[in-house]
């Protein structure tokens, strides 16, 4: 297993599973948080389910992480490996007439996109976290008995998207995922060896799925900024 990741093959390899991994979460996340848009009740029934079930949270849940962790490790892994020879290469050949801006700033958009994960982690799954397991309020769930229970995920959704800043923030963050999965997609084919016939219908197909999920989390953000 050690001489995998030791090997330049090895790592892409890697990076290209969990690259795959955290593009099928995203195709969840965005499904989930798109019912908040048209229904208010399947979005608090879906994101209670999500937030109380014992496989989601016990094991996807951790398994997410440790995902979103290893695959930025190895991207900075294998950015500082490559820098050296990409560096010999372009001091003979024009960057910008070899590569793309975003194939040569993988790293910095990937910080960026980092540094916007720790700012959904701490207003969505800290807050989770410490209303569940700080506060002991497991319920969420209707009381017929109590007129004033019921969910509350998608008013704290709506909550958060009332700062003009903060919607700021999170377009911008999902234009540069736009940008890095435009890139990140075909890499993560190429270095699972997919070069063949089906090649340029993968790039169409990667083309849409980039540009397409980004734009509707941003959608999600402005139609809840806009309609409060």
């Amino acid at each position: 297993m050690s001489g995998i990741f030791n090997s330049s093959i090895g790592r892409k390899f890697a990076m290209a599973l969990s690259a795959f991994f955290l593009m099928i979460f995203l195709v969840m996340h965005v499904s989930i948080n798109f019912t908040s848009v048209f229904s208010e009740e399947l979005f608090n029934k879906m994101s209670h389910f999500m937030g109380t079930n014992p496989l989601v949270q016990g094991v996807m849940q951790p398994i997410l992480i440790f995902g979103v962790v290893f695959h930025f490790i190895m991207g900075f892994i294998l950015e500082f490996k490559n820098k050296a020879s990409r560096s010999v290469r372009y001091s003979k050949n024009s960057p910008s007439g070899n590569s793309t801006w975003m194939s040569r700033n993988m790293l910095l958009s990937g910080v960026v996109i980092l540094a916007f994960l720790a700012l959904h982690f701490y207003d969505f799954w800290v807050h989770e976290m410490t209303v569940k397991y700080i506060d002991g309020d497991m319920s969420g769930l209707m009381d017929p008995n109590n007129a004033d229970s019921g969910f509350r995920y998608y008013e704290e959704l709506r909550e958060k998207f009332v700062s003009p800043l903060r919607v700021s923030i999170y377009t911008v963050s999902f234009v540069l995922l736009a940008m890095h999965l435009l890139h990140g997609f075909n890499s993560a084919f190429q270095s699972l060896g997919a070069n063949n016939k089906y090649t340029k219908s993968l790039k169409g197909f990667g083309k849409v799925y980039s540009i397409g999920i980004p734009a509707v989390f941003i959608f999600i953000a402005l139609y809840h900024h806009f309609t409060h």
